[in-house]
């Protein structure tokens, strides 16, 4: 009866010849967090910067409420006091969202910035690691060739 290769030395010797190399993954972890803390930077700034507008926001609104609710000598008083306070109202409504869309404006073009900068990162590591693992595997053919 013939006696069957065992191939688990075979298999061993083959991974042991293709090593993986861990540096390429940590620094890809590496700049995976980056990205996240820089992207995280950007959406926290905005949110600050939108809290802020609408408590100012608020706050505008309020002092004019003020000026309407305070008691009047004439019925047309009242009237008037309104219509101020409704145009005035629109008017701050204009401007502060106007605000907000600047804010979203820079938080886009940020975003695209960091999108961009990662993927010619990304780009350049997937080509260094590329060339590397060719070098490696075409070292350890020529090993192997050598060996037999």
């Amino acid at each position: 009866m013939a006696k069957t290769q065992d191939f688990t030395a075979v298999f061993k010797d083959m991974m042991g010849a293709f090593p993986v190399d861990t540096k390429a993954m940590e620094d890809s972890f590496k700049n995976q967090t980056a990205l996240a803390e820089k992207m995280s930077a950007v959406a926290i700034d905005a949110a600050g910067k939108s809290t802020e507008l609408s408590a100012k926001w608020a706050q505008d609104t309020l002092t004019k409420l003020q000026s309407m609710a305070s008691a009047k000598t004439e019925p047309a008083d009242y009237a008037k006091a309104m219509t101020d306070f409704a145009s005035a109202s629109a008017e701050s409504a204009a401007e502060h969202m106007a605000a907000f869309a600047e804010i979203a404006k820079k938080v886009q073009t940020q975003t695209m910035e960091l999108v961009l900068a990662a993927g010619k990162d990304m780009s350049e590591e997937m080509t260094a690691a590329a060339k590397k693992a060719t070098n490696d595997v075409t070292a350890a053919a020529k090993k192997a060739t050598a060996a037999k």
